[in-house]
């Protein structure tokens, strides 16, 4: 299926441009999600009349994440867990977690948008997490884990 792209999508393309997708990415993903329409002929000719609203609105998103990125880059959050003499969490920091904490210190965040290169955090200490606020901003913060004795 042929989708026109109204919103930058990671490893297929940017705004405007008109990609072949399968069927079930188009139906099930993009579309829904609004970042794409199907290629028809009226909607190439709507998206050629709204193209400079639209892509005056993606360069305000991106704006606005890198405003909140600088804002946010080299932030270090503490979070507390239980954990064993050893320094192992019984149970794990997960990206949800850190959203969570980023939310209660002010910075809006989803916990899509905290990538954990490692996976979920499960000793105590000092970790690097990425947070990916646009497809073009993604901010580095720390995450330290404090251990807690039961």
């Amino acid at each position: 299926m042929q989708v026109i792209l109204l919103d930058k999508v990671i490893n297929l393309g940017t705004l405007g441009e008109i990609v072949k997708v399968k069927d079930g990415y188009a139906r099930n993903c993009l579309i829904p999600q609004g970042r794409a329409r199907r290629a028809t002929e009226a909607n190439k000719a709507e998206f050629a009349a709204k193209r400079a609203e639209l892509e005056k609105a993606a360069a305000e998103k991106l704006s606005a994440a890198q405003a909140q990125g600088e804002k946010l880059a080299g932030t270090t959050i503490k979070l507390t867990q239980k954990a064993g003499v050893d320094g192992r969490l019984f149970g794990s920091v997960t990206n949800a977690d850190i959203a969570e904490e980023l939310t209660k210190q002010g910075y809006p965040v989803v916990k899509a948008q905290v990538r954990m290169p490692n996976g979920p955090i499960k000793l105590v200490g000092d970790s690097a997490v990425s947070v990916a606020l646009h497809t073009d901003v993604v901010v580095q913060i720390n995450v330290t884990v404090y251990g807690e004795t039961a």
